[in-house]
């Protein structure tokens, strides 16, 4: 799953109140290759009318374009243009705030000296008490090296900044956890497992972010055995639950029943490789998968799935996800009736959804419908209310079993803003965690909610 690169910008209109102007200046923009969203009414008199209306493009390129033909079109007048996007960025999105505020020397002194130091000594004498006593206890480590941001690429650390501040806004706004950015100027596995591990006592949990494979299935393994808090990198795993949920509600739609399904897997990159074996840990059966880089080839059969070639997998599978990157991929002679094809790339797919289904598919999406926002959030929430040492596999299952039992009906899988589905997926892996002996003691009060 990658990301659609699209640039926006809001373009303040005054049209003449002639019927057809407003139509007239949506045809234009389309006709320069943008697109429109928003479109929100401000004033109204007898000769006119002003909107903000959000425009999207591909380039700066087509975005002038567009706006030229806006300018052309008779009837309309451009007031202002503005990048809403840029002026969100400005000084970042996320900032630390005191939950107490500091109104007299009484409170100062409890909230630092001389009060804070019974508190240090406490946790100095039991360092579980941390726990109940700092931040440590909902504070998330968003780690990455910039190697490998979703659609961008190798940007470096502080390139993919703004993806962490994201992240950390999903992470607070969802479930109310703080997530923490971290970027590593390095891309060296010894440097960036060692420094991970030297700052870890400051976090509950560690999230690995946008680092590239197949160094993500080093640093995430031997983090996991160097610490005693859950590491997940969620291209891996988050990409993966959602894809599974996705398949899980796709299946039900289609009448199949994805444990007796033939799966194939194209692409065995750190979410393709992740997906085959959550798809396989679940079905109990080997998924088929196909890459060109023989290590991938290699590392996919030594977790159990089978070598295959991409005409093997449309041939032979009733269930197809794609994540490859290559767009146009998958032509539509080669899909068979009945297939389940996911074809996640962004922000072209390897098969659009139209040309699959009208090739036979009966039932096809692409990477827009498929979000790991739906994931990590309540996944790392439930892995904190259990106080769980690791990740599981079982973990994740029931993750992606929770957002699936929450989508509606017609649905591929829930709306990522809907806090109840990050609660369901909350509980369920916290639930997982008390069911595998990996929670702490006094999590028996939230399992029986």
């Amino acid at each position: 799953m990658a990301w659609e690169r699209k640039l926006m910008r809001t373009v303040r209109v005054r049209n003449r109140q002639q019927v057809g102007t407003l139509a007239r200046l949506l045809t234009a923009i389309s006709a320069a290759g943008g697109s429109v969203g928003g479109i929100r009414l401000l004033s109204e008199t007898s000769a006119s009318v002003i909107r903000d209306i959000t425009i999207y493009a591909d380039s700066p390129q087509s975005i002038e374009q567009v706006l030229q033909a806006i300018e052309n079109n008779p009837g309309t007048r451009v007031l202002e243009v503005r990048d809403e996007v840029l002026e969100l960025h400005q000084k970042g999105k996320i900032a630390i705030r005191s939950r107490y505020q500091i109104d007299s020397l009484a409170t100062l002194r409890r909230v630092y000296t001389p009060g804070v130091a019974e508190v240090c000594l406490m946790i100095a004498e039991d360092p579980a008490l941390a726990r109940h006593y700092t931040i440590t206890s909902h504070l998330i480590a968003i780690v990455t090296d910039g190697s490998a941001v979703l659609g961008l690429g190798d940007i470096g650390p502080l390139g993919a900044m703004p993806v962490m501040e994201g992240k950390a806004m999903l992470m607070e706004t969802l479930v109310g956890l703080s997530g923490v950015p971290i970027l590593l100027n390095t891309q060296d596995v010894d440097e960036i497992v060692a420094t991970i591990v030297h700052i870890a006592p400051t976090f509950a949990a560690i999230q690995l972010e946008d680092i590239s494979a197949p160094r993500c299935f080093e640093i995430e393994r031997r983090l996991q055995e160097q610490l005693d808090k859950p590491v997940m990198h969620d291209d891996q795993h988050g990409t993966a639950v959602v894809t599974t949920a996705a398949l899980m509600v796709a299946a039900r739609e289609a009448g199949r029943d994805l444990k007796q399904a033939r799966i194939g897997q194209i692409g065995l990159g750190a979410a393709g490789n992740a997906t085959a074996r959550m798809l396989m840990a679940y079905t109990q059966n080997p998924v088929l998968g196909a890459d060109l880089d023989p290590q991938a080839l290699a590392r996919h059969e030594a977790n159990g799935g089978q070598a295959a070639t991409l005409e093997d997998i449309m041939r032979t599978c009733d269930i197809v996800v794609a994540t490859t990157g290559a767009p146009g991929l998958i032509k539509p002679e080669m899909v068979r009736p009945g297939q389940i094809i996911l074809a996640l790339s962004n922000p072209n797919p390897e098969i659009t959804p139209e040309a699959a289904l009208a090739a036979g598919a009966a039932f096809a999406a692409d990477g827009k419908s498929v979000n790991n926002v739906l994931g990590f959030p309540g996944i790392f929430r439930g892995l904190v209310d259990a106080d769980a040492p690791r990740v599981t596999p079982e973990m994740l299952l029931a993750a992606a079993e929770a957002i699936a039992a929450n989508t509606p009906p017609g649905e591929l899988v829930p709306d990522p803003l809907n806090r109840e589905v990050h609660q369901a997926v909350a509980r369920a892996v916290a639930q997982t965690a008390f069911r595998q002996g990996l929670a702490r003691e006094d999590f028996v009060s939230y399992t029986e909610d």
